[in-house]
């Protein structure tokens, strides 16, 4: 069984017992966190599809650390006229050990 869920303007595939790592939210380690934006279920091969979201599902997970994403670098470079900017940028996370899934 495994859920698609919405949050933070991106789609995550939630499954009971795994982690994911979404964008970060506003909630301390430890506590509970819930997702009522389901916009998918599938149940041993049935599939409930919402319009756009599916009525009174909701997944339920821990969270488990905050933490930063991989360095990545962002590099704006103009030809001929020695013009050059060079910015790092590490993306905030949350990672959240999903627990409950009803739909």
């Amino acid at each position: 069984m495994y859920a698609i869920i919405e949050t933070g303007g991106k789609q995550y595939r939630a499954v009971e017992g795994e982690f994911i790592f979404v964008e970060k939210l506003e909630a301390a380690e430890e506590e509970m966190v819930e997702f009522d934006r389901v916009l998918t279920v599938v149940t041993d091969g049935d599939v409930t599809i919402g319009k756009p979201v599916v009525v009174g599902a909701k997944v339920t997970g821990k969270v488990i650390s905050h933490g930063k994403e991989k360095k990545i670098f962002v590099f704006k470079y103009k030809a001929k006229s020695n013009y050059r900017r060079r910015q790092g940028h590490r993306q905030p996370y949350t990672k959240v050990l999903i627990e409950k899934i009803e739909a």
